[in-house]
């Protein structure tokens, strides 16, 4: 069992969600495992649910998808029946993932998957968008006593306040909210990034991005708001048709985007005046008063022998105006460092 604490965490925690993109092959789903690792990885997400645990084979209009999305016109059932991951195949993908030494976690979406979960070790669980109304399964997950990372893509404040709550209630601190527009695929435009040190700030929680964007643009922005996780979508080649390829970043962009966020991590920084000693050296190129004439001893420090200029090495510019009038005690020549010791 491997366990997990958001404290482990050492600049971004970048997740691959593998969801439909197996596209119904166990072998796929071995080797995207595989190439995610490559792509720079930390870990693999996967999701825990049958068509009979998250919905109901009903062909009421209710159970028909109409909200404006790739999957318009489908039952909900016949979406998760082909989108899910067979329960029979996570403890390979567990294993699998523990061979090339990268974190396996899933979503589960009812108490039953929670309990398969258990049995296999998992070191955090995933709160879907669309269950964070789910009070009881949030409460069930609490008590296993996990880092929980809760999306929030559809949530309004009170269900925020609500599943923190619950949580908490449930003696379970180690939270992570992340935002998320869950829309497939999502407008780079509604990404709504100030969100991200909102959640910091009001929630007292570790802050990502679930990301539904086509590109890495989002992801490397929220990283700069303060995002210590980062969800993306991956599969193993664009060619494969999922229900979440359209959205799905494959090995090559992956890696681009992995690569992009660390940097953008690394930029970042903290509150620090204190130079480098490359900031140090290129101190050189700053300002400082030089003889820019021909001196002789007893003449006055003026405007036309005295002069702020680049390099540095000189007495700082700030003395400027208290060394005018004063008389220079020996001879100097253009281009001399001007120095207390020259005048009287």
């Amino acid at each position: 069992m491997t366990s997990f604490s958001f404290k482990d965490i050492d600049s971004v925690l970048v997740v691959a969600e593998l969801s439909a993109n197996h596209n119904g092959s166990l072998e796929t789903a071995k080797e995207t495992i595989k190439a995610a690792k490559r792509a720079g990885a930390d870990a693999i997400k996967l999701q825990t649910y049958t068509s009979e645990t998250i919905t109901l084979n009903c062909n009421s209009e209710d159970f028909i998808i109409k909200n404006k999305s790739i999957w318009d016109g489908m039952k909900y059932s016949e979406l998760y029946q082909k989108a899910h991951t067979p329960w029979d195949w996570h403890e390979e993908l567990f294993k699998i993932s523990k061979e090339e030494d990268i974190l396996c976690f899933s979503s589960p979406f009812d108490k039953s998957a929670v309990d398969l979960l258990e049995g296999l070790g998992n070191p955090i669980y995933k709160i879907a968008s669309f269950e964070i109304t789910d009070i009881p399964l949030i409460k069930y997950i609490a008590s296993k006593n996990k880092p929980i990372i809760l999306s929030t893509g559809i949530a309004e404040t009170e269900d925020i306040d609500l599943a923190l709550k619950t949580i908490r209630e449930n003696g379970n601190c180690e939270i992570a909210l992340l935002k998320c527009v869950s829309s497939y695929p999502a407008k780079i435009s509604d990404s709504n990034l100030s969100m991200i040190p909102y959640f910091s700030r009001n929630y007292n929680v570790v802050t990502g991005l679930s990301d539904h964007t086509k590109g890495i643009i989002s992801p490397v922005v929220a990283v700069s708001m303060g995002a210590k996780i980062i969800e993306k979508h991956f599969i193993l080649d664009k060619s494969i048709e999922t229900p979440d390829s359209s959205f799905s970043l494959d090995e090559k962009q992956f890696k681009k985007m992995v690569n992009a966020v660390k940097k953008a991590h690394s930029s970042i920084g903290q509150v620090n005046f204190k130079l480098s000693n490359q900031q140090i050296s290129s101190r050189n190129f700053s300002r400082s008063l030089y003889i820019c004439k021909d001196v002789k001893k007893g003449q006055i420090v003026s405007e036309k022998n005295v002069k702020s200029v680049r390099p540095g090495f000189g007495l700082h510019p700030k003395y400027f105006e208290k060394i005018l009038g004063r008389k220079f005690i020996k001879n100097a020549s253009k281009g001399t460092r001007l120095s207390f010791e020259l005048l009287d």
